[in-house]
């Protein structure tokens, strides 16, 4: 994840070092086991509604509401890797 800093230029100086914070190994394995439980408790809903963000996406509609959609049972992660099977993945070119 990339760190974004929006500053007045007229204002303070730019710090010359930015604390990140760091999680802890419990924290993260925490939120891997809560998305465990997210993704088990939503397993019958998501692929219909990766389905339906696929079609809304392919068909020129509203996709931004079938994002509102989708978030109810699908995690991040999968809803990625649905825009990515119907508009491919941006590349760089060097």
């Amino acid at each position: 994840m990339g760190v974004n800093t929006f500053r007045n230029p007229h204002g303070d100086p730019t710090p010359d070092k930015l604390e990140l914070a760091r999680s802890t190994s419990e924290e993260k394995e925490s939120q891997l086991a809560r998305l465990a439980d997210f993704h088990a408790r939503h397993a019958h809903d998501a692929p219909a509604a990766l389905a339906q963000l696929k079609a809304v996406v392919m068909a020129n509609g509203n996709v931004f509401g079938e994002l509102m959609n989708a978030v109810r049972c699908c995690s991040l992660g999968q809803i990625t890797h649905a825009l990515f099977d119907v508009g491919g993945q941006y590349r760089r070119s060097m």
